[in-house]
């Protein structure tokens, strides 16, 4: 496992400035979220690989700004929706070649009228990212189906290996649901996490400032995956500035590190 900071964290900075902060406060691996549609052009994306490279950063993920744009355009009846949206993502696929990702977050649907729909919509998305060697992974959201540890079960036995799963530790929280029934569910396709701490206080917490059992947690999910990312990834409003961020993150590579021995 390997300890991240999601470039979400420091929103609304430019991604840029975001990328460079964390590059240059020695944070080794990140998630890249793509804001707006300019910064998928290609000039821009080598810029961004360019950075990553100047201060040897890996980029683990990306996650699309389109996300909430994702249940009218893949979970309708309207067909030609779902052409042009996979057509579209073919951009950010194309980023992430450049910028040298393996995951593709996807919140999915709000709502869908069967499982069997949900799986046939995200398994052409799933094959399209195959196409560009990326693998988009189902992120659990409060406010969409995989909000449920139950739908992202049936979800991963239905699709098997093609699937994969990113587990939101606070959104798990938010929606009632304890984190690690979802790392039961998805089991060994659990390939990403976002982390932040959680307890009285709040579900999207700086490390130790809350009550989550992290040993408990990264105990399982090595079992499940040892090769995963652990991204820290907090709002704006949950830590003062950078230097809480980058508290926050070495204590997560010193509690992995910990698993790791």
């Amino acid at each position: 496992m390997i300890a991240g900071v999601s470039t979400a964290c420091l929103y609304p900075k430019p991604l840029e400035e975001s990328l460079y902060d964390l590059a240059v406060n020695g944070v080794s691996n990140v998630e890249i979220f793509v804001n707006t549609h300019s910064e998928l052009k290609k000039n821009f994306a080598y810029s961004v690989a360019n950075l990553l490279k100047r201060f040897d950063v890996k980029c683990a993920s990306v996650h699309p700004f389109t996300c909430e744009n994702e249940q009218i355009m893949f979970f309708s009846d309207y067909e030609r929706r779902l052409d042009d949206i996979l057509e579209y993502y073919r951009y950010f696929f194309r980023f992430m070649n450049i910028v040298g990702a393996e995951y593709f977050v996807f919140h999915g649907a709000k709502s869908v009228r069967s499982t069997e729909f949900f799986c046939e919509r995200y398994s052409r998305l799933y094959r399209l990212g195959k196409e560009f060697g990326v693998t988009t992974a189902l992120e659990n959201v409060a406010r969409c189906t995989s909000a449920s540890s139950a739908f992202v079960r049936d979800v991963a036995k239905m699709l098997g290996n093609e699937f994969a799963f990113v587990l939101d530790t606070k959104q798990a929280v938010r929606a009632g649901e304890n984190p690690f029934s979802f790392l039961d569910a998805a089991g060994d396709r659990t390939v990403h996490v976002h982390i932040s701490d959680s307890g009285e206080l709040g579900d999207c917490l700086l490390i130790g400032r809350g009550r989550f059992d992290f040993k408990r947690f990264f105990a399982k999910l090595a079992a499940l995956n040892p090769d995963c990312s652990v991204i820290l990834e907090l709002y704006r409003s949950g830590f003062g500035g950078i230097s809480d961020l980058l508290s926050s993150y070495n204590k997560l590579t010193n509690m992995i590190k910990e698993q790791n021995l």
